[in-house]
């Protein structure tokens, strides 16, 4: 193993002694003076000072070993870097990281890892050994861009001495971050060399035009935006608060996130963005801002850098009780995971790599002293325990050797064995140069039997796994596969939540509310405030006739045409079917009239029987009067056809009784009035006036009735009245009716019977001031007055009232004109035959004559 220094600083600090303890191998002999060194302090010099300083350095590769392939790496083995200042007068500073990062150690270690088990290979890349250089992007641009030309040129220093040599890398593994991958292909790229990634997700970097030797083993966030947009939709999350890294692998994750959100119907209340290098009070402020916003979800879309420099600020302002959405930079980093955060973190919701295992990582990994101790080999002024050299790394858990949660260490195994596979069929194939087009190819299968490949772009499979952060029996936070995400399913199946219980924030049991505005109940709609995102809005009842069915709906729906909205509008239901029927007060009203005008009728018909021999109804030609008796009681009865449900033969049966009878009952009193004009105007004296023939009079009869009867029946055959369900007339009922079929038809029925009235008006009216004692051709006049006045009055009223209000016009109107009928030319002889019956004789009825003799 190769180990080189750079230049001396002032001091050596004690995380730097950390590192050197965690780096190499315990049974590497010179390592063990330097390790020695490091932990104990210097003496000094400035030689022993920089043997360990030089870990601070990303300018220097911290391990490397050779062999006859190479692979470089670089990984974010600290967390912060210096800014030296830029006077543009003295030579500048080198540049200096610190916080050490051990997620990131245990990265390279598994690079390591890998390259390890692949030169005990016997089957990949066989007699070839595989070396590495990994250098320390500090995760940041600069590094990056340095360690990236350190793996192209192989530039290294030692002590005191700066020597060239031409060393170069066949394949890179790194960065973990976007933003330095980025960079480091600007270099690598000219000259081929392929980048794999196992944690940089910008979808940026998908683009094989300008990033064509590009690579990686984690899916891009072009996935990962949209499978959280699809969560907080789930959830019924609408009002969320965002917060990025200021970064490419944060700006474009969140843009890729708010595009899908808003497809989703997800509003954005804030959307900051934040850098580990941006000042105190610029952090102070977004954590202002998330605290005074309405939105109870937070979707952190950060790298672990500055996830942890936010959370530091959250802890200061003491922000509780946020429902915290990750990404899966820091969703399943164990050290956010400590009691430190876990008030705050508990319950935390992402999307992560599917958690898998690495068989001998853990072993391997035990093999280097671990600087996780809490202790100082050298006695420190603050109090730290002195070690002792006999600790055991089996008895402790730190991010370093901690297994259990191998998700991105995975992605880093994946990716040094795909640069194996794809060399070992390049030398199969006796070609040279081309690890980029073999790494297109590459198809195999890991030992924990997953499948490993690229897409066209480069990228793998986008599979995640849905995370929860729950506490365990001892009180620590622990990290629960809960779901998945599957991009390539179809049919909105690629999220699936499994029933385990989910933490929500402050481990409440109930699902936390984060909405601009409170649902809108069934039965209302929602209305878009001016000015506001969609999601706030505010609630207006359905209209008439609309309903809605669910909650939040943003439009009521019509209900169809046969139904009506319930009371409060949430679903249709059949509406009131509505006709005259015989149950109502005005239905037994309209029947009682019915029945009791023929019974009246049939009284009536029963006196006449009883004094047909008398004078008066001889007089009255008495079976004109029994046939016109008969067809009032049909004219009442009929009415009652009008009434109840109506059906196809009601509606058939109502019409054509209603104008055969009442023809019937015109064509009589239209005989009645000529045999009475005819008696009175003949010039001969009484018994020698001829009487009218009774042939003449049942013919006339006969004749018109069936010509009413013809025209019912073709009415019947062309377009005969039918059931009719009238649903626009009135919109929240339907009004059962029968529909005429032909209006011609019913007005020429109508009309028929107008014109035998008129007839008889004609023919009674001049008749009427005959010197008689008993003028039958005066009530005659009489009751065609009330019969014409009845159905003049009757055409404007049927035709505007509504529902079942025109049957009962239409009742009302037979029933008027017939009791006008019988009451005017009955009731006086009814009077007569009953009250006086010395009326009721052959000389009262002849008084004309002797007032003509006198």
């Amino acid at each position: 193993m190769q180990f080189t220094t750079l230049p001396l600083t002032e001091e050596l600090s004690a995380e730097h002694r950390l590192v050197c303890a965690s780096l190499y191998k315990m049974n590497n002999c010179v390592y063990r003076m330097l390790l020695f060194v490091c932990f104990m302090g210097t003496s000094g010099a400035e030689e022993d000072t920089a043997l360990c300083e030089m870990l601070g350095s990303p300018e220097f590769p911290l391990l490397s070993k050779k062999g006859d392939v190479t692979i470089g790496g670089t990984f974010s083995i600290h967390s912060q870097i210096s800014k030296p200042p830029l006077a543009f007068r003295d030579t500048p500073e080198p540049l200096m990281c610190s916080g050490l990062n051990f997620r990131e150690l245990r990265f390279a270690e598994t690079m390591i890892f890998a390259i390890e088990e692949i030169n005990n290979s016997s089957y990949l890349l066989p007699n070839i050994s595989v070396g590495y250089k990994i250098f320390d992007s500090c995760g940041s641009t600069l590094p990056s861009t340095h360690a990236a030309m350190g793996l192209m040129n192989g530039q290294e220093r030692t002590v005191r001495k700066t020597c060239s040599s031409q060393s170069s890398v066949h394949a890179i593994i790194g960065a973990s971050e976007s933003s330095s991958t980025i960079v480091m292909l600007q270099v690598s790229g000219i000259f081929q060399i392929p980048v794999i990634s196992h944690f940089a997700t910008c979808a940026c970097l998908s683009n094989r035009n300008e990033y064509p030797s590009f690579f990686r083993t984690i899916p891009s966030d072009y996935y990962q935006s949209r499978a959280l947009a699809k969560l907080v939709k789930h959830f019924d999350w609408t009002w969320v608060g965002t917060v990025r890294s200021d970064n490419d692998y944060g700006n474009s994750g969140m843009a890729t996130f708010i595009a899908a959100a808003i497809q989703e119907g997800v509003c954005i209340e804030y959307s900051e963005a934040i850098s580990r290098t941006d000042s105190s009070e610029h952090i102070a402020r977004v954590v202002q801002v998330i605290r005074t916003g309405s939105a109870r979800v937070l979707v952190a879309f950060l790298a672990q850098s500055e996830m942890d420099i936010l959370l530091e600020e959250v802890l200061n302002q003491n922000l509780t009780g946020l429902q915290w959405v990750g990404s899966e930079s820091w969703v399943t980093a164990g050290y956010f995971a400590s009691k430190r955060y876990s008030g705050i973190l508990t319950g935390t919701l992402g999307f992560s790599i599917r958690r898998t295992k690495i068989t001998g990582l853990q072993e391997f990994l035990l093999q280097f002293w671990e600087a996780t101790f809490g202790c100082k080999f050298q006695s420190s002024l603050h109090g730290e325990t002195q070690c002792t050299g006999s600790e055991r790394l089996q008895e402790i858990n730190n991010p370093f050797t901690d297994v259990s949660q191998l998700r991105i260490s995975n992605n880093v195994y994946k990716a040094v064995y795909a640069v194996a596979y794809a060399m070992h069929n390049m030398l199969n194939c006796g070609q040279n140069g081309e690890v980029v087009k073999h790494l297109q190819g590459v198809n195999f299968t890991l030992q924990s039997g997953e499948r490993v490949y690229f897409d066209v772009n480069g990228d793998p499979a986008a599979v995640y796994e849905l995370v929860n952060w729950q506490r365990n029996e001892a009180g620590d936070i622990v990290i629960v596969g809960i779901g998945s995400y599957n991009a390539s399913q179809q049919n909105g199946k690629q999220l699936t939540i499994s029933g385990i219980n989910i933490t929500w924030a402050a481990e409440s049991l109930q699902r936390p509310q984060s909405v601009c505005s409170e649902s809108c109940l069934p039965g209302f709609r929602q209305a878009v405030i001016k000015g506001k995102p969609i999601c706030c809005f505010s609630c207006v009842a359905c209209a008439a006739g609309e309903i809605s069915n669910s909650s939040n709906s943003a439009e009521c729906s019509r209900c169809p045409l046969e139904y009506w909205p319930n009371e409060d509008h949430s679903q249709c239901v059949p509406k009131v079917i509505e006709f005259l029927s015989y149950e109502e007060t005005m239905g037994a009203l309209l029947t009682s009239f019915s029945l009791f005008g023929a019974s009246l009728t049939l009284v009536v018909s029963c006196v006449f029987f009883r004094f047909r021999h008398t004078p008066l109804v001889k007089a009255s030609n008495s079976e004109l009067s029994f046939l016109l008796l008969f067809s009032l009681t049909l004219c009442f009865l009929c009415s009652l056809t009008f009434l109840g449900q109506p059906t196809k033969w009601s509606c058939m049966l109502r019409h054509t009784s209603f104008g055969i009878a009442f023809a019937l009952c015109m064509s009589c009193i239209l005989a009645k009035t000529s045999a009475v004009v005819i008696a009175f105007k003949a010039r001969r004296p009484a018994n020698t006036v001829p009487q009218c023939s009774h042939l003449l009079q049942r013919t006339s009869v006969l004749s018109c009735t069936l010509l009413q009867a013809l025209v019912c029946l073709l009415w019947l055959n062309l377009a005969p009245p039918f059931p009719y369900k009238n649903a626009a007339h009135a919109t929240e009922r339907i009004i059962l009716e029968c529909d005429l079929g032909s209006t011609i038809g019913f007005w020429a029925v109508l009309g028929y019977i107008g014109l035998l009235a008129a007839l008889c008006f004609i023919l009674a009216f001049p008749a009427r001031k005959l010197p008689d004692n008993f003028n039958e051709a005066k009530f005659i006049t009489f009751s065609m007055l009330i019969f014409c006045a009845v159905w003049i009055a009757f055409i404007p009223a049927y035709v505007s009232s509504p529902g079942k209000f025109t049957v009962a016009v239409e009742i009302f109107a037979m029933l008027a004109s017939s009791f006008g009928l019988l009451f005017c030319i009955f009731a006086p002889k009814c009077y007569i035959l009953l009250l006086k019956p010395e009326r009721n004789t052959k000389k009262y009825m002849m008084g004309r004559n002797q007032s003509e003799s006198i």
